[in-house]
């Protein structure tokens, strides 16, 4: 069957509705929450001030977020139904499917019911994410029952201090922290058009941000991150990655962590993590996936005249946070589940179906062969 390339093709650059959460790629606003730049957002303030920012409509007064914090912190333990099926899911698991069976499995729990309990299910999503992930990884791999509650004021620390069994310190809390923020938001990408998508069936949070979880899953949404690490940990010298990048440029492979389909010229969200992996790489003492990242920006940057993504120098940061390359695309979820819940509010609020129409290119017309005939 011959076929013809449609205009819009993936709905790229086609405008499926309208937000006040995030900009992204605008002219002159780069991206903004609410009209707060990413470069302030990201200095400034913590990631749950951002998700507060994003699900309540602005930022929290000083009480309001002691009071939200406190509230976050009460929510992370996991209910023995939960653990247990953590504890059934294999090592070998996908960690996606993990967060994904998780998020379904609380919703089967905790059901949101009706609609005015959303933004109650909205938080203890995002502050059961980081303990699912980590207990089933814990669990799994080292054999390990990890309390799933903590007294960190942060979804990072807490996430830090459940992986690593010790405290964290303020640069590695603020650096998780930071790329949490730099995640939280992003337009209509694939993921939040499918949990928007899902909401406007009327369906329940759960179904909606696993869907979204789902959705990013796929190796053209999530998984850059994870990609840019396998790159990189390849190379013991920026020589060797220049040498090599070189090469799979020649024969045409694909080198994941450059390239936006939004932005044009530049990420903006690139330069922020990337001042975190330099810092973290000198705290480390050695600099060395920091500078073999540096040459390949440079080299891609020489040779194809392609930035560099978020999700490149998020994998130096999170190894020099001795994060396990497996349980970058899951931090990835627990930043994003704050955009995805206020996508699904902001759905809700003005709801119409989304159902977009297609363009037939089958045949004109089939002529029935009986099946003896066939």
């Amino acid at each position: 069957m011959s076929e013809k390339k449609l205009e819009g093709a993936g709905l790229r650059g086609q405008v499926a509705g309208k937000t006040s959460l995030s900009t992204v790629g605008k002219a002159g606003k780069g991206l903004t929450y609410r009209g707060y730049p990413i470069e302030v957002l990201s200095e400034k303030a913590k990631f749950e001030e951002v998700a507060y920012l994003l699900m309540y409509g602005a930022l929290p007064t000083n009480d309001e977020y002691k009071e939200y914090s406190n509230k976050l912190i009460s929510m992370r333990s996991l209910p023995d139904s939960i653990l247990e099926v953590l504890e059934r899911i294999p090592a070998s698991a996908h960690p996606m499917d993990v967060m994904r069976t998780g998020c379904s499995m609380l919703g089967n729990v905790e059901p949101e019911g009706e609609f005015t309990n959303q933004q109650e299910s909205a938080d203890r999503i995002l502050a059961t994410m980081a303990s699912i992930i980590v207990y089933w990884y814990k669990y799994s791999h080292e054999g390990e029952k990890v309390k799933t509650s903590s007294d960190y004021e942060t979804i990072g620390g807490h996430f830090l201090s459940l992986l690593h069994g010790k405290e964290p310190s303020e640069d590695q809390i603020r650096c998780l922290d930071t790329s949490l923020i730099l995640y939280a938001e992003h337009g209509f990408n694939a993921s939040t058009f499918t949990a928007r998508t899902c909401a406007s069936t009327l369906s329940d949070i759960h179904s909606c941000i696993t869907g979204a979880i789902g959705t990013l899953r796929g190796p053209l949404h999530g998984g850059a991150n994870e990609a840019a690490m396998e790159l990189i940990e390849k190379f013991s010298t920026i020589e060797e990655a220049k040498s090599a990048v070189l090469k799979m440029l020649e024969n045409k492979e694909k080198i994941m962590g450059f390239g936006h389909a939004v932005y044009s010229t530049e990420d903006p969200r690139n330069a922020i993590i990337k001042k975190w992996a330099e810092k973290l790489s000198k705290t480390n003492g050695d600099e060395t996936l920091y500078l073999v990242s540096e040459q390949i920006e440079k080299t891609m940057d020489e040779e194809k005249n392609m930035f560099a993504n978020t999700d490149f120098f998020m994998a130096s940061a999170y190894s020099y946070l001795e994060i396990p390359t497996k349980l970058f695309t899951p931090l990835f979820v627990i930043g994003r589940t704050s955009g995805w819940a206020a996508n699904i509010f902001e759905q809700r609020a003005d709801n119409r179906i989304i159902r977009p129409s297609e363009e037939y290119i089958g045949p004109d017309s089939s002529e029935w062969v009986d099946l003896e005939d066939r």
